[in-house]
């Protein structure tokens, strides 16, 4: 059997992909990844770092002249910020509606193309990363459960009941999925889920947050700050002696 697998890059993507390997063998899996013409290219560029080092079959596919049209902040031609503040907080101010980063039907398209691929590449099974806490007070709707089910449904009777779509973290939180993760000793020092696309994440976008929020549940640091943390240390040591 083998497996396609959606990988952005960030944290809950590159568990789907562990997952996937343990189960399928990295050469029965293909990670997906998909640009949509986002800000940066930070999320595609640790997508092929994570399937590179899974060893698996890495497809890149460019989705942005669909979403020319969206105003959505994390999208390149908008001139709107991307929120500094927590998804709890942004939803206060959306009177039920998503927030500012959704990407009309994004999850919808991806999954879509994903399963033509899929089909396309002898696969049997899908696998995407949308976690309980993406859809929690409607913040992202393409992350929800009975989204995936309509979306699992189309899926198994358009490829004439041949692919199945599967997303194993849609009813646990992200510290769940963290959790599993550590247990599978995912690479997630090469992953990035910060909207911004800077040296370091910014630590203060709704992603970001969350992202930090979940690993220390699990009672650890993120590594990929904390490696920010020891360059800056080291930048800062280093200028400080040339001073000297």
């Amino acid at each position: 059997m083998k497996a396609m697998v959606l990988l952005s890059g960030g944290v809950d993507s590159a568990t789907c992909l562990a997952k996937a390997v343990r189960k399928y063998g990295s050469e029965n899996v293909i990670a997906l990844s998909i640009s949509y013409g986002q800000k940066h290219k930070r999320e595609i560029e640790a997508s092929d770092k994570i399937a590179k080092f899974y060893g698996t079959e890495h497809i890149y596919m460019d989705l942005t002249d669909i979403f020319r049209y969206s105003g959505c902040s994390l999208l390149s031609h908008s001139e709107d910020e991307i929120p500094k503040e927590s998804y709890d907080e942004q939803l206060k101010k959306t009177d039920g509606g998503p927030v500012s980063t959704y990407v009309p039907f994004r999850n919808g398209l991806f999954l879509s193309s994903a399963a033509a691929m899929a089909i396309s590449k002898g696969c049997s099974v899908i696998l995407y990363g949308a976690h309980a806490d993406d859809a929690a007070g409607s913040a992202y709707p393409d992350c929800s459960e009975a989204f995936v089910n309509a979306m699992a449904a189309a899926v198994y009777e358009g490829s004439g009941k041949t692919l199945r779509l599967e997303a194993p973290f849609v009813k646990v939180s992200k510290a769940e999925v963290v959790r599993e993760g550590l247990e599978l000793g995912v690479p997630y020092e090469l992953s990035w889920s910060c909207y911004e696309g800077g040296d370091k994440p910014c630590g203060r976008c709704g992603t970001c947050i969350d992202r930090a929020e979940a690993f220390r549940k699990n009672g650890v640091k993120d590594p990929l700050t904390e490696e920010a943390e020891k360059t800056e240390k080291t930048e800062k040591t280093e200028k400080t002696e040339k001073e000297i």
